[in-house]
């Protein structure tokens, strides 16, 4: 591991200090207890607020850091990462007193490494080179998938963080919900537009591509369970799309847990374009596989789930949360989950925050009461997701956390 000065040793100690003292406040025991109160969804329950930033935190992080060695930088950013939210946003994010590390493992769909070009260097901007361009002519080089766990770096990695910090902030080897996107993989290896067009030329081999790719994933849930990695997802462990694991359904100890007794995630972005018969033919059999496999799920991503609610999330008896994204028909999603153990999972649109220098309030209160209105009786919690830029503007966050907690509080279960 790279070396760290006495200098940036101080400056990561004293940001572990700050972590651990946000971490046990009274607000911090608080807002834990209301994040069990909507993991359990009772009825006294309030509407959760989470600002992601992950995608924006170029745009905010560098301005507090002042570390000089790369390794230390990377973990002060991970710091400021940890309580930014907290002390500029004031979203419903906690502030953990230990440092999660989890079990490296890589999964290669069919084996087949990608190729990512970019318009320029460290450009956003990208395109997946396609392997598979004609379905029938180059379905030979769908092989098996490569997967595997590297237990012996994530221990490796928590030994190294323990000897800067772990008197003050421990690392330790931490719970994972489980992520599957079949259709993700499929057009990182072929363009949408000829995924689109093997459903029509090549059902039979289609739907063989789609039960492999099924297959390897749940082979690789095996290797978890006979490695003995699965810990519980009971609590503040991170759930995909900005969320939270806390749930009273799952297990909250033992040893050699199962996929059944963990949270798991899945989207199908790439399939907004298919019309919900089509879905239910060449994507629900497969999805419907994983999700078995899971003791809770997550769903969605920017998709808009309505038009395969009816003849597929409707009828899976695991799902715990779906994603109402800008695009979904918040009102008829509003009808489905209404009085249902199933959040209400709002992704607010991020121009409001990424485009401008000043927040459009009214807007963002039209916005949000819309959301309000569509979602009563249902348990609500509004992820904000997809903000690349703030204009280095921490108040503009903070701000609009303000108008949606208002908003919010005209809320009725």
């Amino acid at each position: 591991m790279d070396a760290i000065s006495k200098k940036d040793l101080e400056i990561l100690r004293e940001l572990a200090k700050k972590q651990v003292e946000m971490a046990h406040t009274p607000k911090m025991d608080s807002l834990r207890a209301e994040w069990k109160l909507h993991g359990a969804f009772d009825k006294n329950s309030r509407p959760m607020i989470r600002i992601e930033t992950g995608t924006f935190s170029g745009d905010v992080i560098p301005q507090f850091m002042s570390c000089e060695t790369q390794a230390a930088r990377k973990l002060e950013w991970e710091l400021i990462s940890n309580t930014i939210n907290h002390e500029y946003f004031c979203d419903d994010n906690l502030v953990l007193d230990y440092l999660p590390v989890h079990a490296q493992m890589h999964f290669v769909p069919f084996g087949i490494d990608l190729t990512v070009a970019h318009p320029k260097e460290e450009s956003l901007g990208h395109e997946f080179v396609p392997a598979i361009i004609d379905l029938e002519q180059d379905f030979h080089k769908l092989g098996k998938s490569r997967f595997g766990i590297d237990v012996e770096s994530s221990k490796k990695w928590v030994d190294y963080r323990n000897e800067i910090l772990g008197d003050i902030l421990p690392s330790r080897i931490s719970p994972f919900a489980l992520y599957c996107c079949l259709t993700q993989a499929i057009v990182h290896i072929m363009k949408m537009e000829d995924m689109f067009t093997a459903m029509f030329d090549y059902p039979e081999l289609f739907h063989e591509m789609m039960g492999k790719l099924t297959a390897d994933y749940l082979a690789h849930f095996d290797m978890m369970e006979q490695g003995g990695i699965l810990l519980p997802t009971t609590d503040e462990c991170g759930l995909a799309q900005g969320s939270y694991c806390f749930n009273n359904e799952l297990p909250v100890s033992g040893e050699g847990l199962k996929t059944t007794d963990i949270w798991g995630y899945m989207d199908s972005q790439e399939t907004s374009g298919v019309s919900p018969d089509m879905f239910a033919e060449f994507f629900a059999p497969y999805y419907s596989q994983i999700s078995s496999r899971y003791g809770l799920f997550s769903y969605g991503c920017c998709e808009a789930v309505d038009p395969i609610w009816d003849n597929f999330l409707a009828n899976v008896k695991n799902l715990r949360k779906v994603s109402i994204s800008p695009w979904a028909n918040e009102e008829f999603m509003g009808e489905k989950l209404r009085n249902k153990n199933i959040v209400y999972m709002r992704k607010p649109s991020p121009n409001f925050l990424g485009v401008g220098k000043h927040l459009d309030e009214d807007a963002v209160a039209a916005h949000i009461n819309a959301t309000v209105q569509a979602a009563r009786g249902c348990h609500l919690e509004i992820i904000q997701r997809d903000v690349y830029k703030i204009n280095n503007s921490t108040q503009k966050v903070k701000r609009f956390v303000e108008i949606i907690r208002q908003c919010c509080d005209k809320y009725v279960r």
